[in-house]
């Protein structure tokens, strides 16, 4: 109480003062104020603050992303150049099929007659072309048999060979190599006439595939599950044609196989020397949140592509296990894991300074002085960067300083992460 009476009174003695000499007295307090204030609080603010993260150990993972979209490669489209009404559907939607199962017939108008027998001649030409193939290899087969059998016995006799089986000198003479040759010629149209053979079922197995396409009866060219079936009994197929007139096949259901889905993705220039054939990945799509899918990389395009002046690599990922909730052409994103550490030190990536290839962080002492320390880095996640030499496990390293009312960070990571920003950090231990 007794101070609280003396402010009022040395207040109270300044009110009694003439007007004039309170706005000099005023005056006199604020400059004295506006002088020692800035120096007060420099003083107050000079002393930086420090933002810091222990050295930990654990696991490191680095890692790559890249998206890309579901490959077709596990599935393949039931097509038809037929045309008519559709008269008798055996399959159903999620139908399990064998190659060459009946998908559905067709009632064919008659353009679709015509084609199925314009197709049906063909394949009949086809057949008649490997009968006479094969007739033709069984003739030269007969004379190649009936040359070597000449040729053995000339070969043999005692003109063209000594009692102890050694040739003779008459095996020199033009008749000798004139059977020889007549045999070796018959053996070589023998061999040619098995590639003829070939061909032949070659064409010949195209004509049929190519009569499937026309004939009444649509059939499953692989075996697996039908999906997308858009037929209805009753309902009309009407021909395909091309810009230059000829037939085309329409497609009226897909058929997937077991085989897991794989994912092709686009890699860029900096990731691509980083990824390696059958590095883990994980996939997940936008069509299906929540869910994510493991797989590994199976191949990489290092051909690239090359669009708008940019370079990007295709990668190919397939997935561990098939889905059915997996459909072609769906949107993917993947996180390729091309390295990891375990039982590693690793600090944040934004505490390392790099200058001239040679990193170093700074160190808070336990007395609170500040100390630049040279380390050597290994691999890095998007946050975190692996300490090879320089640090210890607990010790307090600066992740930014703050001045004020500004804040610095510590790093310049000039050198940057040895792998592009992952999707994956780190896993203390």
């Amino acid at each position: 109480m007794g101070i609280i009476r003396k402010i009022f009174s040395v207040f109270g003695w300044i009110w009694r003062l003439p007007i004039v000499v309170k706005i000099i007295l005023v005056g006199v307090i604020a400059g004295t104020g506006w002088f020692f204030y800035p120096k007060l609080t420099a003083s107050s603010s000079s002393k930086p603050q420090y933002q810091t993260a222990k050295v930990e150990r654990g696991t490191i993972i680095a890692s790559v992303t890249a998206t890309g979209t579901v490959a077709t490669s596990n599935s393949t489209s039931v097509t038809t150049q037929a045309s008519g009404v559709i008269s008798k559907i055996y399959v159903k939607d999620g139908d399990t099929l064998k190659s060459g199962d009946k998908i559905a017939d067709i009632d064919l108008d008659l353009q679709g007659k015509q084609r199925a027998a314009q197709s049906y001649a063909s394949y009949q030409s086809a057949k008649n072309s490997l009968q006479t193939a094969k007739d033709k290899y069984y003739t030269l087969q007969s004379s190649m048999m009936t040359k070597w059998k000449t040729y053995m016995d000339t070969a043999q006799s005692s003109f063209y060979q000594n009692a102890d089986k050694s040739p003779t000198e008459n095996r020199n003479l033009p008749q000798f190599y004139s059977i020889m040759d007549d045999w070796l010629a018959t053996e070589a149209d023998y061999k040619n006439q098995e590639a003829a053979i070939a061909q032949s079922q070659t064409a010949l197995n195209n004509a049929w595939l190519s009569y499937q396409q026309t004939s009444p009866t649509i059939y499953a060219p692989i075996s697996g599950t039908v999906t997308g079936l858009s037929l209805q009994v009753g309902s009309f197929i009407t021909a395909q044609t091309n810009s230059s007139g000829t037939s085309t096949a329409q497609r009226i259901a897909n058929i997937v196989t077991s085989a897991p889905p794989t994912i092709t993705v686009s890699l860029t220039e900096v990731d691509t020397p980083k990824v390696t054939i059958g590095n883990k990945a994980t996939v997940t799509f936008d069509a299906l949140p929540g869910k994510t899918f493991t797989g590994s990389v199976v191949s990489i395009d290092t051909v690239g592509v090359v669009s708008s002046g940019v370079t990007s690599y295709p990668a190919t990922i397939k997935l561990d296990v098939p889905d059915a909730s997996i459909y072609s052409n769906m949107g993917a994103q993947a996180t390729i894991i091309t390295d990891s550490k375990t039982d590693t030190l690793f600090i944040p990536s934004s505490s390392i300074q790099s200058e001239n290839g040679s990193s170093s962080v700074r160190i808070l002492t336990k007395n609170g002085q500040v100390e630049q320390n040279a380390v050597e880095t290994g691999i890095s996640s998007d946050t975190q960067t692996e300490i090879i030499s320089g640090l210890s496990e607990g010790d307090t390293i600066i992740t930014s300083t703050t001045n004020g009312t500004a804040t610095q960070q510590t790093g310049n990571n000039t050198s940057g992460s040895i792998f592009g920003g992952g999707g994956f950090g780190r896993m203390g231990r």
